[in-house]
């Protein structure tokens, strides 16, 4: 069964954070949500409180076969902050093993050197924040160890992408099925 780590810090979007989970177990992913802030609860942009699995730094060096890093754009500058955070995405990218991020979190992806030059996307609120080259318009883009996509409104077809690539594409469809979610589904630029 594959394993993702999702980092959960004060600021989160929530509706980001809410579809990646549930989706990924959907399709019988064992994910942890990690408090970058322990196991206290944490408030999401829109005054959500999401309860951690673990805390971040229990967890961070376990064996993940993903990091998916949810937007807010204050939840993303808490993560662009956390160092350990940014040196194991970097060494995840450097050793071949992929990472993700939605929304403004590609921010944190710029922040710790590995947001991909050539191909990724973001929220376009964020878009001017970021200084790598290479930004598309697209709604998931999957730059081989770098996924990435643009916003709450995206969640679903990204985490669909992230099934995918995880599980194949028969786990992604029958997730959408079952959810009778008829957008994208699921296969990145």
């Amino acid at each position: 069964m594959p394993r993702v780590l999702v980092p959960l810090a004060e600021g989160f979007e929530e509706i980001e954070t809410a579809t990646l989970v549930d989706v990924l177990r959907r399709a019988d992913i064992e994910v942890v949500l990690a408090g970058l802030d322990g196991l206290a609860p944490c408030l999401g942009s829109r005054a959500m409180r999401f309860v951690p699995d673990a805390a971040l730094d229990d967890v961070l060096n376990d064996p993940f076969d993903l990091i998916v890093l949810p937007g807010g754009l204050g939840g993303t500058l808490r993560m662009c902050d956390h160092e350990a955070l940014k040196a194991t995405l970097a060494h995840r990218v450097h050793h071949g093993l992929p990472v993700a991020a939605v929304c403004a979190a590609p921010m944190v992806l710029e922040a710790a050197g590995i947001l991909p030059t050539a191909r990724y996307t973001c929220h376009p609120g964020v878009a001017s924040k970021l200084h790598t080259p290479g930004r598309l318009d697209d709604v998931v883009v999957d730059d081989g160890l770098v996924l990435t996509s643009q916003s709450a409104g995206t969640a679903m077809p990204f985490a669909l992408a992230l099934v995918a690539r995880l599980c194949g594409p028969e786990s992604a469809e029958r997730v959408r099925v079952g959810l009778h979610y008829n957008g994208a589904s699921g296969s990145p630029a």
